[in-house]
Order: structure tokens, then sequence, then C-alpha cells
């Protein structure tokens, strides 16, 4: 189970780089459309908007997944971990809600996206230490 725990903590610090990616990408393709005369409201969309949205999603999905399997495994600290992590996720969504009505808060989501990769990171790095329980000889 510690390897499944460190892919999945893996896949969680990964998927946050390609969230990056997909904002920049959306900020760069609102700026080029909105160059080439196209009307940016309500209804406009492009796919770094709509990646960055439904991947938000599979990391919130993976985070619990990564709580739940702490629990089947001797990772120091993994259980803690996952919890935090499954709490920065709870905080990641609640400030993209309301950074649509502050936008300068979303400088805090941009925040809280890397603490993300940076605690899932570390859970990846424990499942690869020894366990504190001295092993049982049979």
């Amino acid at each position: 189970m510690r390897t499944v725990y460190r892919v999945v903590a893996l896949g969680i610090a990964i998927a946050v780089v390609l969230q990056v990616a997909s904002i920049a990408l959306a900020g760069f393709t609102v700026s080029k459309d909105a160059g080439d005369g196209a009307v940016i409201g309500a209804d406009y969309s492009n796919f770094g908007q709509s990646y960055h949205s439904i991947a938000g999603t599979a990391i919130g999905l993976l985070a619990l997944i990564l709580l739940i399997v702490s629990f089947l495994t001797d990772v120091p600290r993994g259980r803690s971990l996952a919890g935090i992590v499954v709490g920065l996720v709870a905080l990641q969504f609640a400030l993209a809600v309301v950074s649509f009505g502050i936008p300068a808060l979303g400088v805090l989501h941009g925040i809280n996206g890397l603490a993300i990769a940076g605690v899932a990171g570390a859970a990846a790095r424990r499942s690869t230490e020894l366990s504190a329980q001295p092993a049982v000889n049979v």
C-alpha cells in the first residue's frame, strides 16, 4: 500500500503543476482572444479554463483517495499529511468560489495550490522512509 500512497501523492503534486500550466494557458488565451476582437463575457470559456476546473475536481478525488489509503499503510505521518492535503484542497475549493466575488483573493488560491503540491510531495517522500514500528520476526 505504500506504493499506492506514493503514486497517489505524486499524482496530486503533478496534477497541481498541470493546474498552474492550464491557468497560465487560460490567461494567455483570454489575452489573445480579446486582442483578436473576441467578446470576453460570462459565456466565454477556453480550454485552459475548462481543464483547470475539471482537473481541480480530480485533485479533490485524489486527495480523498490518499486519505483512505493513509489508513491502510504504515507511512510515517502518512495520515497527518493526507489529512493536511485534504484540508488544503477543501480550502482551495472555498478560495476558488470566494475569489470570483473578490478577485484579489485569487492570489491566496494560487499560493494554496503550491502548498498542496508541497505537502503532497512531502507525503510521497515519506512513503519511502522506514516505518517507526519495529518489524516482527516470526
